[in-house]
């Protein structure tokens, strides 16, 4: 055999070592990518219905059975950072009532339903008194949950709104917000690869506001299985826009409401929010003077900045929610099942 030979059956040797190694490489990244998609599409279809996400706090179970404190999440936020955002208010909460979160559908938001959700899990526990917090947008979700509810016999005795705009007007960000409500209502969905890059983009251009750590986890939560939906997240855009507190005033009874926020808030207009809700339920708003100082993010943050969040929830709580004494709130028992869409999942 000559050189020539020996050479040219060497590098057929070499190819095929080659081309199985590269078989085996595709092969195993095919496998990982096939089991990522399942792993996605299975946790994205336990998320396609309306739950409420309980803490698991014995000692608040047993000292207060009947009462609630409910998290309605704000925009673009997942149901763990939910859960996440209650762990880290729980120290204080818990000296008032259990705690759950409100889990949105990823098929969307659908306020019949999360009402339907909300009067089904009352009615299984036979609540006596419920607490709402709504964190960012979720204080415009829960204003109109509690307006709603008190039509079926239950009320709410407190609301507090976290940095919660009152309009779409206090929004800062209104070109991109508004966009993504025209595509919305065009039927147009927003595919993942670009929500994430507008999560990086909108972070770093906020980066006055966070660390680099919270930047990229945030966005990268926004990108992975357990982040919402892109219909959720349009569909929350499109409440947003449309929210009008108008017919709101009035239909709380003695809720009572108290703002929080922070003057250098970047998502919200803290001045606008807070008379705007001041504004529109005089009879309602009892306080719009907690100020969430050192906050960093500053909008709506208690999962990274616990102790100012417990401070200002433990000031509430002191002067708004006394302790529970026995007795139930009076409701109407109403026949037919769940309002508004019929049975709720819990």
């Amino acid at each position: 055999m000559t050189n020539e030979d020996a050479a040219a059956v060497q590098r057929a040797w070499d190819f095929r070592k080659s081309s199985r190694r590269s078989f085996l490489i595709g092969s195993a990244a095919a496998a990982l990518v096939t089991t990522d998609l399942a792993c996605t599409r299975f946790i994205q279809s336990q998320r396609n219905r309306t739950r409420i996400l309980p803490l698991d706090d014995e000692s608040a179970r047993a000292r207060f059975p009947d009462d609630r404190w409910i998290l309605f999440p704000g925009y673009k936020t997942s149901w763990e950072e939910g859960l996440w955002i209650f762990n880290s208010l729980q120290p204080v909460l818990s000296r008032r009532a259990q705690s759950a979160v409100m889990g949105y559908s990823n098929r969307g938001l659908d306020i019949d339903n999360v009402v339907a959700t909300m009067y089904r899990y009352v009615e299984n526990f036979r609540l006596r008194r419920l607490y709402f917090y709504g964190h960012s947008f979720g204080g415009m979700v829960a204003v109109e949950v509690a307006a709603r509810l008190r039509t079926r016999g239950i009320p709410v005795e407190l609301i507090l709104l976290d940095s919660s705009p009152s309009s779409r007007f206090d929004v800062r960000d209104k070109r991109m917000f508004e966009g993504v409500v025209r595509l919305y209502e065009a039927g147009v969905g927003v595919p993942i690869s670009l929500r994430g890059t507008y999560e990086l983009g909108e972070r770093i251009a906020h980066k006055n506001e966070r660390t680099w750590s919270q930047i990229v986890d945030q966005t990268l939560e926004q990108v992975s299985p357990l982040a919402p939906s892109s219909r959720l997240i349009q569909s929350q855009s499109s409440y947003i826009y449309h929210f009008d507190l108008l017919p709101f005033r009035g239909s709380l009874g003695d809720t009572k409401v108290v703002f929080v926020g922070n003057p250098h808030d970047r998502v919200v207009d803290y001045a606008t929010a807070r008379a705007g809700w001041a504004r529109e339920l005089p009879l309602n708003v009892v306080s719009v003077d907690h100020v969430t100082e050192g906050a960093l993010p500053a909008h709506a943050s208690p999962q990274w900045n616990p102790g100012v969040y417990q401070d200002i929830v433990a000031a509430v709580q002191r002067r708004y929610v006394p302790f529970p004494r026995g007795g139930g709130v009076q409701r109407a028992v109403v026949a037919g099942g769940a309002p508004d869409g019929g049975p709720a999942q819990v």
